[in-house]
């Protein structure tokens, strides 16, 4: 397989040394991504290097995934407008440790393969080297000409940066390029890849790799992410849309990607899925047939988040979908967890009763009426004999009697009033 084909015609190729595709076609090559620690789980965003390095193994290539554990400690000022906040070890151990265990689930570690993914943590390195020695055997062969003329410096330098650059960030480069040159002495790795953003470190790696050890190495980043509507790719209202189903649900997940635009479906369709060139032209000639049927999105939904979850969260998150919309019982509600519940009822009206209200039996007509849903008690009545009246989504009469029986996640009861009209009741003690 060309790989650097692959992800041309996927729309994902943005720079690329001289020589780099010939020399990936001709050699079996070693090639790393760094991921930072900056959070104990990885978003969205970082699915895009994560495939790279994906296509990069099926392509017969030996990747390695980089967590920054010494960079973390620094800050890439790279796309930043500000200067981070450094985390301290502990939370950064504990961000590394998340990020590594995510990580395993996309890329085959396992010895036993022939090309297996390699993980590791320039930490380990880095903490055995002096400040003196780094500046001498590696800040020497830098100068500060070529270090101010990289874009994520200049940036944050020019007159209408509202903030300067403290020495810390400055540095940054130089720790990621002495990666690239660790990993080139130690590890025969040839290539380094990542966002567009990361171009200057990278080309950084590949210069002390010319100037200290007389080598040639290589560079290949893909494009960033943008949404046709000019928002930012992986994030809501609510915010980020982690790869930690504890941080977003699998719901959620497949909501994002379900509710993608028909411009951004038809790309995110080549970046995100292993689906061939053949197929994606089948499914995009389907979808502009009929786009209300989002064939597309509901694909990418499917596949992403099969990777990332596995197939009974992608199978659970479809049964969460089909409830707003499709004839669900109580018993379909019942199956969810709490998180994913409140996912799909996000922003419903809502609430608090007493738990003695529910043991000693709530009547449908209090329910209703004396909790901020319905109006009045008359409103209630003449919704009932319109039978539009709902307790979990099942109709009930005048004489329902709500009890702890009917609780979701042991503290919910979900209230509605025709198809979409819905109102949440939360039990507390």
């Amino acid at each position: 397989m060309n790989f650097v084909e692959e992800l041309r015609w996927r729309g994902m190729l943005h720079d690329i040394t001289p020589e780099t595709e010939e020399y990936l076609l001709k050699n079996k090559t070693t090639g790393y991504i760094g991921f930072d620690p900056t959070a104990d789980s990885l978003h969205i965003g970082s699915l895009v290097p994560i495939i790279l390095l994906m296509h990069f193994q099926k392509a017969g290539h030996n990747p390695i995934a980089l967590v920054g554990g010494a960079t973390g400690m620094v800050g890439d000022p790279s796309g930043k407008s500000d200067e981070r906040n450094l985390l301290d070890e502990a939370t950064l151990n504990k961000n590394i440790a998340g990020v590594k265990s995510q990580l395993a689930r996309f890329l085959n570690f396992d010895s036993a393969t022939k090309n297996a993914a390699q993980l590791v943590n320039n930490y380990d390195w880095m903490k055995e080297i002096s400040l003196i020695e780094f500046v001498r055997d590696v800040g020497k062969h830098i100068t500060v000409n070529y270090m101010m003329a990289k874009d994520s410096v200049k940036k944050r330098l020019d007159s209408e940066a509202k903030t300067g650059m403290s020495f810390t960030e400055f540095t940054y480069q130089l720790f990621q390029g002495y990666d690239f040159y660790h990993l080139y002495k130690e590890k025969n790795c040839m290539l380094q890849m990542g966002g567009s953003d990361q171009w200057g470190n990278i080309t950084t790696g590949t210069e002390l790799i010319r100037r200290k050890a007389q080598g040639k190495a290589y560079a290949l980043t893909c494009k960033l992410i943008t949404k046709a509507d000019g928002s930012k790719f992986g994030k809501t209202a609510g915010g980020n849309i982690w790869l930690d189903a504890n941080r977003t649900s699998p719901y959620k997940f497949y909501q994002y990607w379900l509710n993608s635009s028909d411009e951004d479906a038809e790309k995110y369709i080549k970046i995100f899925t292993f689906l061939d060139e053949k197929t994606i032209k089948t499914l995009t000639a389907e979808h502009k047939e009929a786009p209300h049927l989002r064939i597309l999105q509901k694909k990418i939904g499917e596949e992403v988040t099969i990777m990332t979850h596995g197939k009974e969260a992608y199978d659970n998150a479809i049964k969460a979908s089909a409830i707003l919309f499709g004839k669900s019982t109580a018993s379909d509600l019942k199956a969810l967890d709490e998180q994913t519940f409140l996912d799909v009822f996000d922003g419903v009206p809502q609430a608090e009763i007493k738990r003695e209200l529910i043991e000693n039996g709530l009547d449908i007509i209090p329910a209703f009426a004396e909790n901020g849903f319905l109006k009045s008690n008359g409103e209630v009545r003449r919704a009932l004999k319109e039978n539009s009246i709902s307790v979990n989504k099942e109709k009930v009469k005048e004489d329902c009697v709500i009890t702890t029986s009917d609780l979701i996640a042991d503290k919910y009861v979900l209230l509605q009033r025709g198809k979409k009209s819905y109102f949440l009741l939360k039990v507390i003690s």
